[in-house]
């Protein structure tokens, strides 16, 4: 992420690190040296070589400026890269060893899975503490009276620790799809075509020393190259997009409950939060509108994802493929924001209890119209503990599958 452009992205440092140059960079020597481990540990190159060229190019100091300047001329920064590692090692020897079997794309999209791996612990663990913060208020308000609106207007009573409930189960149904995601990244190998061609002349069976290189990764080897079957990169996509929809669900109740009008929520206090430059009185839902905002715009980030699939044709696309970086860049950093401000916005939201209730008093004629105008708030509320039990029974117990 650059630090020119933190300005109009409020709330980007969250995201620091996720998938900037330097942390591109770094996935990439990671994917190389993994490389030259894996062909090792399968007797195909000697492992006294393999750790001389793996430790020259994890201590090289690269020049970024250099390395984004040299990327035009080659159309991706796997190639400048290349030959910069090749001459960090002095042994001519050693040096041919590096990169040898694997093409471009295949250290790009394993790099971009990596930077994508740590991006999804974050976003998971974030997810998960929205999650916990949400229970507890599904269970601290399972009886809290408040009315119901559909299409904008008055409905008929629930509670707040329904609302709460439907928001967990979205948060939920996010942080599964982060899990799904997390088991099945996987590792990027088929060399110049996706055959495997080289690396079956420097070994004798290819697809070995592409299991070990999902193995020194701690991937997973999916059976074959996905240069143009973007599966693996659409999947995330939507699992990123999903998790922005369902925190935005939050954060977009939570500001419209939060206008002084209805004023029955509010996003805790955090001093210098929310203030005008005009107008004191303001305590504007900062924490709502920038989730709001992350929610707004990740679903065509994921639309690029898709569409750049559906063009990626011949062996290698040309053209699809590098519209995804971007895009998919973007999303993870969009994401890894987002998901952080709203665990902070569920774990300090304030709920006004009293409030709630005279509404649903002076509203009773229009919340209890559903039955002629008879009966109680009580009586409209119907399954609604059995709902908000089941929910919070979805809640994980010993904490997400990843540790």
């Amino acid at each position: 992420m650059s630090p020119a452009n933190g300005l109009l992205e409020p709330g980007s440092g969250r995201a620091s690190g996720v998938a900037d140059d330097a942390a591109l960079l770094a996935a990439m020597v990671r994917v190389e040296v993994g490389w030259l481990r894996a062909l090792a540990s399968v007797g195909a190159i000697n492992p006294d070589d393999a750790e001389m060229a793996a430790a020259a190019v994890s201590s090289l100091d690269v020049d970024l400026v250099r390395l984004r300047a040299d990327t035009e001329a080659a159309g991706n920064p796997v190639v400048p890269l290349v030959q910069l590692l090749r001459d960090s090692v002095r042994e001519p020897r050693v040096s041919t060893l590096i990169h040898r079997g694997l093409t471009s794309q295949d250290v790009l999209d394993t790099a971009l899975v990596l930077l994508a791996r740590d991006a999804l612990t974050r976003i998971r663990e974030d997810l998960a503490a929205a999650a916990r913060a949400l229970g507890q208020l599904a269970q601290t308000h399972r009886g809290t009276v408040m009315a119901g609106r559909t299409l904008t207007q008055y409905a008929v009573p629930i509670t707040f620790g329904l609302k709460a409930s439907q928001w967990l189960s979205g948060v939920l149904d996010a942080l599964e799809q982060v899990e799904d995601v997390l088991d099945r990244l996987p590792v990027q190998c088929g060399g110049a075509g996706g055959t495997l061609s080289l690396v079956a002349e420097v070994a004798g069976d290819p697809v070995a020393v592409a299991r070990a290189f999902a193995d020194e990764l701690a991937l997973v080897w999916p059976g074959l190259p996905w240069h143009t079957t973007r599966t693996p990169v659409t999947r995330l996509g939507d699992a990123l997009v999903g998790a922005c929809d369902a925190v935005g669900v939050v954060a977009t109740d939570v500001a419209l409950l939060s206008r002084p009008e209805i004023a029955e929520v509010r996003e805790g206090a955090v001093a210098g939060r929310g203030g005008s430059s005009t107008m004191p009185h303001k305590r504007n839902p900062v924490l709502s509108v920038l989730v709001r905002s992350a929610a707004l715009q990740a679903p065509l980030l994921g639309a690029q994802l898709h569409l750049a699939a559906g063009q990626a044709v011949d062996e290698r696309p040309d053209g699809a493929w590098h519209s995804e970086w971007p895009a998919l860049r973007r999303l993870l950093e969009l994401t890894v924001t987002a998901t952080s401000q709203a665990a902070e916005l569920a774990s300090g939201l304030e709920v006004d209890a009293v409030v709630m209730q005279a509404r649903v008093v002076a509203a009773a004629d229009s919340l209890l119209a559903e039955r002629g105008g008879g009966g109680t708030p009580q009586d409209y509320l119907g399954a609604t503990g059995q709902f908000v039990d089941h929910v919070l029974a979805r809640l994980p117990k010993d904490g997400p599958r990843h540790g």
